[in-house]
C-alpha cells in the first residue's frame, strides 16, 4: 500500500514537460562590441550587424514552432556606456523598425515592448507606438524587444502596482499571490520562457527576465550574436529537446531534480 500511495505521488508531482519546441524562447544577445573590436571598427558596427542577426533570428523562429521571443536590447544597466554608443544603439533602433516594420507585419511577427518605457527618447517612444500599431494583427509570433528592461525592474513595479491595489482597497494581503505578481509583470498573459539563450559565453543572467525564468533551461554559446546564425538557433533548441525538464520533481529513472 506504502508504494502505491508512493507512486501515485510521484506521478502527480513529476512532470516531464519537454515539447518539441519551446513556446518561448528569450536571448540575451551578447557580443555585439567585441564582434566589432575583432575587426577593428567602433562598436557601433557591431550593434548594427547585430541588429541584422535580429531580423533573420526574428524571421526564423516561427518556422521553427516557436509562438514567443523575447530580446534583450537594452538594459537598464546599459546606460552607464559611453552617451555616443547608448544614443547610437537608440538610433540604430529608430531606424530598424522603421526600416523593417512592412516586412515583419506582412510575416505575421506582433512587436511588442517591454522596459520602462518612461525612461527612453521622446523619439523612441514614438517608434515603439508606431511599431505595436502596425504589426498588432499578427498571430504567427510576438516578439518582445525588451528596452531599458531590468528584471529587477520588472518585479518592483510589479509590486508598486499590488501595493496601489491594496492601498485604494481593491485587493486585501492575503489576495497577494505567485498569479498576482505573474499578472502584474511585463509579460502579463505570456508564458514563461522554457529556453534562455545567451551568445558571447558569458555564463550569467544579468538581470534578465528574473521571474519568468526560474524554471527555463540555460543555453550559453561562446558565437558572438553578429555571428549567431538559424543553423545555431536549430542548435540549441535540439540541445533544449535532450533535457528532461523536473520541476524539482523526480526525473523518468528517479534522478533528482533541482533541491533534491
Amino acid at each position: 500500500m506504502f508504494v502505491d500511495v508512493w507512486n501515485t505521488l510521484a506521478l502527480s508531482c513529476w512532470r516531464e514537460a519537454v515539447p518539441e519546441v519551446p513556446m518561448h524562447i528569450a536571448i540575451t544577445m551578447d557580443g555585439n562590441g567585441r564582434w566589432a573590436q575583432k575587426r577593428g571598427k567602433p562598436r557601433l558596427h557591431g550593434h548594427r550587424a547585430g541588429a541584422e542577426t535580429a531580423k533573420t533570428i526574428v524571421l526564423a523562429a516561427p518556422d521553427m514552432g516557436v509562438s514567443h521571443l523575447t530580446l534583450f536590447a537594452f538594459s537598464t544597466e546599459n546606460w552607464k556606456r559611453p552617451n555616443v554608443e547608448v544614443h547610437g544603439i537608440f538610433r540604430l533602433l529608430e531606424e530598424f523598425f522603421t526600416r523593417e516594420l512592412d516586412t515583419l507585419a506582412s510575416h505575421g511577427i506582433q512587436v511588442g515592448v517591454i522596459g520602462d518605457r518612461r525612461g527612453l527618447p521622446g523619439f523612441v517612444q514614438s517608434v515603439i507606438v508606431r511599431s505595436e500599431e502596425i504589426t498588432r494583427s499578427g498571430r504567427k509570433m510576438l516578439v518582445n524587444i525588451a528596452l531599458n528592461y531590468g528584471g529587477r525592474w520588472d518585479i518592483v513595479h510589479a509590486v508598486q502596482a499590488i501595493a496601489a491595489d491594496v492601498q485604494a482597497g481593491r485587493i486585501g494581503p492575503r489576495d497577494i499571490t505567485e498569479e498576482a505578481v505573474e499578472s502584474r509583470l511585463s509579460t502579463a498573459g505570456q508564458p514563461d520562457p522554457d529556453l534562455l539563450i545567451r551568445t558571447g559565453g558569458e555564463q550569467r543572467i544579468s538581470n534578465f527576465l528574473l521571474w519568468q525564468s526560474a524554471y527555463s533551461e540555460m543555453y550559453v554559446t561562446p558565437v558572438l550574436w553578429p555571428d549567431f546564425t538559424p543553423e545555431h538557433l536549430k542548435a540549441a533548441l535540439l540541445e533544449f529537446q535532450s533535457r528532461h525538464r523536473r520541476f524539482g520533481a523526480l526525473g523518468p529513472m528517479g534522478e533528482g531534480g533541482d533541491n533534491c
